[in-house]
């Protein structure tokens, strides 16, 4: 256990000598609890408030499965069938044919729509003023965006993923819809309650603490961009409350586990996410093959965010690794970092 712990501490102080990682946290568990260890830097503590960012997918991916279990929606559901062809229509042309109608909750789930991302794909000044500019985009504009772009290939072809966070903005509102309630009602009854989960929500309004997130050497403070983007990023939670929804995730305890048996197609998400692939709701990452010259086993399974959070399990070891490197500059470092951790 101590010779484990130094080697983990190694790797965190290796990561934190980084000069643009300002603070960071890191929590590594087993399903018992009886392995338990974490690590701070620069202020930032287990007990901090962290953006979640894209880990608040797991969030959307749980309440859809939980609504799929209770048979209220079916992942082969067309999404026609919750919003208005006015909505919808334009949203995914290729080659010249439409698939707008075509869409299930399976193609968003699994990022297998082939629609774009409206702010990581507009035009380089588009993305520059999103990343500092503190404005909130609705579901709508983020449609409008996107019917803009040309997306990657009609949905469901062949093996290919594309990464796009209008998937699951769209899925937060199907949640929405299928509930009539709000999302961050839905999360608390479902997720937060259930799990006891008192330092965890969805910010709605300005009284709503939102952290500040560094790019480079520069802090920002964006809650009206989070509060824009709740389904597919807008989560605040802390390090230790991570822990307990990451392992209820994948243990059981929010919907039939089983369904990962059932729902085990998983694709690699275009070359800039390398070496990620995404199954249902969530990123998987290989360890067996090049990225770690063949020294890792099994997989890693969870999700990061690009502010520099993660939440993985990694079934190998039984371990899960949950915290934040709070750098939006160096997406990839999170997923580097619990690579490096699961090998060690």
């Amino acid at each position: 256990m101590e010779s484990q712990k130094q080697k983990i501490k190694k790797v965190f102080e290796k990561m934190t000598k980084n000069k643009q990682i300002h603070e960071s946290v890191l929590f590594i568990e087993n399903s018992g609890g009886d392995f338990s260890y974490h690590l701070e830097y620069g202020g930032k503590k287990i007990d901090s408030l962290i953006l979640t960012a894209s880990i608040t997918k797991l969030f959307t991916t749980s309440c859809i499965l939980i609504l799929r279990e209770r048979e209220k929606l079916s992942l082969d559901d067309k999404i026609a069938k919750y919003f208005g062809e006015d909505m919808l229509s334009g949203l995914h042309i290729y080659k010249g044919k439409e698939y707008s109608m075509d869409l299930t909750l399976s193609h968003l789930l699994f990022h297998t729509s082939g629609l774009p991302d409206a702010i990581e794909e507009g035009s380089n000044k588009a993305k520059k003023r999103a990343r500092y500019k503190d404005r909130q985009i609705s579901i709508d504009e983020t449609i409008l965006k996107t019917k803009q772009l040309k997306p990657h290939f009609e949905p469901g072809m062949g093996k290919r993923a594309h990464y796009a966070n209008v998937n699951f903005d769209i899925l937060g509102k199907i949640i929405e819809i299928v509930t009539d309630s709000t999302l961050e009602d839905v999360y608390k009854q479902f997720i937060f309650d259930p799990l006891g989960l008192k330092n965890t929500y969805l910010p709605i309004d300005e009284d709503d603490f939102v952290p500040n997130v560094y790019y480079k050497d520069t802090s920002f403070y964006l809650p009206k961009m989070i509060r824009g983007i709740r389904a597919s990023g807008g989560c605040i939670s802390t390090a230790r409350e991570l822990m307990i929804f990451i392992k209820a995730f994948f243990g059981g305890r929010l919907f039939n586990n089983t369904i990962f048996h059932d729902l085990k197609v998983n694709n690699e998400l275009q070359a800039a996410m390398s070496p990620i692939h995404y199954g249902a709701g969530y990123m998987k990452i290989p360890l067996g093959g090049l990225v770690t010259l063949f020294m890792g086993k099994g997989e890693l399974l969870g999700h990061s965010g690009s502010t520099g959070s993660f939440a993985f399990y990694y079934p190998a070891s039984d371990l899960f690794f949950v915290g934040d490197v709070n750098q939006m500059a160096r997406p990839a470092i999170p997923v580097r970092l619990v690579m490096r951790l699961a090998i060690n």
